[in-house]
């Protein structure tokens, strides 16, 4: 009685541990599964922000693999040349950690500490929340590599050292995430979100100063001397402004594909920002950024009559 006692008890003891390691097995495959779903939404979340920061449009060039850099931007401080970010780990961005990506974004800081020029638009991208750039960085990581080497920016002697870059930032860069203001809605804060942090729209319909940095009490009321010397139209609701008339409907039509009341399209980068970027948000977010807009304090172009 006593052998088969113990027989009987080393059987059930083994079967309990056969179970324990099915169990163990079972628990770490579901972890597994759950990290891959997780990391697969990230991915996706990424791809959309992505589309809304308009990544493609100034890190993309004619002739070039995506996103492998050469767009130029020409200011008065001279040319700048956008910069690869595939995951190439020699040319582009694949050497880079998580936190390098952050850094850049809200301090515009590299990973060996040099001072970004501010054409990259960090003074916007500062205001993205932490997630929102830990996904963006995750969906660049699954972009296609390209071995393209960085241009040199062709600037203006005054504007070549980059310690310029250190006293400018001090001026003007306010780091931090979008702070929602609580006298607003809930879809009013996300239009500000997406206009003022991920599309950057102040970067382009803001007028600036004589060192470069946007003028926030102007906030896109269009800049008379954008990029390439072009004309860059007011988008407040101001009398004076192409879109003073505008409705709901206007704004969704040309967000959506471009088109304008009086039946022209969006033409040069901003068709590009349009088909590339805008044009992606889902209904929710476009809904969000026209109330936004809509909702703006009127303002002049710089030098034209109040």
């Amino acid at each position: 009685m006593t052998i088969v006692g113990g027989a009987l008890k080393a059987l059930v003891c083994s079967f309990g541990r056969f179970w324990l390691i099915i169990m163990l097995v079972a628990i770490g495959a579901a972890g597994t599964w759950r990290s891959g779903l997780t990391a697969q939404a990230s991915i996706e979340r990424g791809e959309y922000i992505f589309h809304v920061a308009g990544c493609l449009t100034c890190h993309s060039t004619e002739g070039a693999p995506p996103l492998a850099g050469g767009h130029r931007f020409d200011t008065p401080f001279g040319v700048f040349i956008s910069p690869n970010i595939t995951p190439d780990k020699s040319h582009g961005i694949g050497a880079w950690s998580e936190q390098d990506f952050m850094r850049a974004l809200r301090y515009g800081l590299a990973p060996d500490g040099r001072h970004y020029y501010p054409v990259f638009p960090y003074t916007s991208y500062t205001r993205m929340s932490e997630q929102d750039m830990r996904d963006l960085f995750a969906y660049l990581r699954t972009t296609e590599p390209a071995a393209r080497p960085n241009e040199t920016h062709e600037l203006v002697w005054f504007a070549r050292s980059r310690l310029g870059n250190r006293v400018w930032k001090a001026l003007f860069l306010d780091p931090g995430a979008y702070q929602p203001d609580g006298r607003r809605s809930e879809r009013w804060n996300r239009g500000a979100y997406i206009a003022e942090a991920l599309a950057h729209c102040g970067e382009c319909h803001s007028p600036r100063g004589v060192l470069g940095a946007v003028d926030g009490a102007r906030h896109l009321s269009g800049n008379p001397q954008g990029l390439g010397g072009d004309v860059i139209p007011n988008i407040t609701p101001h009398a004076s402004a192409d879109v003073s008339s505008w409705v709901a409907v206007d704004y969704a039509a040309y967000l959506s594909y471009g088109e304008m009341p009086d039946g022209d399209y969006a033409g040069g980068m901003m068709a590009t920002v349009i088909d590339e970027g805008l044009s992606k948000l889902t209904e929710t977010d476009r809904a969000a950024l026209i109330e936004y807009l809509m909702t703006l304090r009127p303002l002049p172009m710089k030098g034209a009559r109040p």
